[in-house]
């Protein structure tokens, strides 16, 4: 069966990145084999990373059901019913056509709405978040600041995982909400950036290390290698990452929900290795 080796600071940040190159979204359906576990050196030097191996679990057949479609008489019904009908039926009711009405102009609706500044959408963040927390009765704090002109939110806490859902599902709902309670109070809402148990954070590395991954194939294989649709955010990483490590160029293509980004070899490169 098919494994990967991953090779990252800690177990746990391994199997992340594991999941993302797996496409696996529960890490239950990952059989864990660990290599060596990560070593700490002494002032930040000289210490070794952990090593995993990462594969998918089996899962077993389940046997299905009858097929087949039962045959649809809705066809053959409506056929005997229209030979049925009397001559001067059908053509009354093809006299008969609904006259068109014409719909009253709409006046463009002014927008009420105050202009905020940054801290009082800040704030607005802040007290919906909490609120969310108490009616789920979970414990967690919720901090925010602005950044740049950015509402960054941040909700933390052992049991604030359950906000996170498979692949932040759950935290890009509640990142929605939280962006449209600003928008209704607010007509200039900021951009808001929201992490929950550190998943952000987490799937960053995870993605950085997935990246670095695929640019070592490129620069040994070459071509170009088009990856999963993934979120704007997520994007965002890869770019960066492929910026980073230089002689590889990454772009977006696809519509929204389904953009992806592909990475290949840039020119540049291609013609140094010639020379």
């Amino acid at each position: 069966m098919e494994y990967v080796e991953i090779r990252a600071k800690t177990v746990d940040l391994a199997v992340e990145a594991a999941m993302v190159e797996l496409g696996v979204d529960d890490p239950e359906d990952l059989s864990v084999e660990i290599i060596s576990e990560p070593v700490k050196g002494f002032l930040g030097l000289g210490g070794e990373d952990a090593v995993v191996r990462v594969r998918r679990r089996e899962k077993s057949r389940q046997r299905g059901g009858r097929g087949g479609k039962r045959p649809d008489n809705r066809r053959r019904r409506g056929d005997r019913r229209d030979q049925n009908e009397k001559p001067q039926q059908r053509q009354r009711q093809r006299q008969q056509k609904p006259r068109e009405q014409k719909r009253p102009e709409q006046k463009a609706l002014e927008d009420d709405r105050p202009k905020l500044n940054m801290d009082d959408q800040s704030r607005i963040a802040r007290e919906f978040l909490e609120g969310l927390l108490d009616a789920y009765g979970l414990e967690g704090e919720v901090t925010t600041e602005v950044e740049d002109d950015v509402v960054v939110a941040n909700v933390s806490g052992e049991q604030t995982e359950a906000l996170v859902g498979v692949r932040g599902s759950v935290r890009s709902a509640i990142h929605e909400l939280t962006r449209t309670v600003i928008q209704r109070d607010t007509r200039d809402s900021a951009r808001l950036r929201l992490d929950i148990a550190g998943y952000g954070e987490r799937r960053r590395q995870a993605l950085s290390i997935y990246a670095d991954q695929l640019i070592d194939q490129l620069f040994e294989e070459g071509g170009e290698i088009m990856l999963e649709p993934m979120s704007p955010a997520d994007r965002k990483v890869i770019h960066d990452a492929a910026a980073a490590r230089g002689g590889v160029t990454s772009y977006s293509e696809g519509e929204p929900p389904r953009r992806y980004v592909v990475l290949s070899v840039s020119e540049r490169s291609e013609s140094s290795e010639e020379e």
